[in-house]
């Protein structure tokens, strides 16, 4: 049962990350093409929400895996079982 929870919020946690990822390079995206075409802004908004998408999603990306590294790091640590390879 408590492979089943682990799984779980796993899926929970990819699912965030894949919106921390999504969310700010669609939104800067979506914000600068509004601003070009509502307020008559110059084609370069564009460009500068695109990268500003890009940097917030690498910045998603990075603090993403950081947390899944550090996850991954505690859950190792409260294994108490010896897996294949890991006998003391």
């Amino acid at each position: 049962m408590r492979s089943y929870v682990k799984i779980v919020s796993y899926m929970v946690w990819l699912t965030q990350l894949g919106l921390t990822i999504v969310g700010p390079l669609v939104g800067f995206i979506w914000l600068a093409v509004w601003l070009h075409n509502a307020k008559g802004w110059g084609g370069w908004v564009v460009l500068a929400g695109v990268i500003l998408g890009l940097m917030g999603a690498v910045g998603g990306l990075y603090s993403g895996l950081k947390t899944l590294h550090r996850l991954t790091a505690q859950d190792e640590k409260t294994d108490t079982l010896p897996g294949y390879n890991r006998h003391e």
